[in-house]
């Protein structure tokens, strides 16, 4: 069964600020989602946390649900949602 990929989006954007980018280079871990932190969790250090396989409407609750309590550095980060944090690769440096 197939991701509704037009009804996660709006869920989120329904909730959350969203911004759609074309890859972010980890294809293998589609659908990706990067939580960036508000402006008081990086005041608090907070840094973007990275979840992927982010396949069902459960999960994408979750994240609406983290995001609206606070987000990175102000709530803490569901359990479940540990299952799909991952660290991205370093991206290279430009050759140019």
């Amino acid at each position: 069964m197939g991701v509704d990929h037009a009804a996660q989006t709006a869920r989120l954007r329904a909730e959350v600020p969203v911004r759609i980018s074309d890859c972010l280079d980890v294809c293998d871990q589609a659908n990706v989602i990067v939580v960036q932190p508000s402006t008081a969790g990086r005041a608090a250090g907070a840094r973007p946390v990275w979840l992927g396989l982010v396949n069902d409407p459960d999960a994408t609750e979750d994240i609406v649900t983290w995001v609206r309590a606070g987000g990175p550095g102000v709530a803490p980060r569901p359990d479940i949602l540990d299952l799909y944090a991952f660290t991205p690769p370093r991206r290279r440096a430009d050759p140019r």
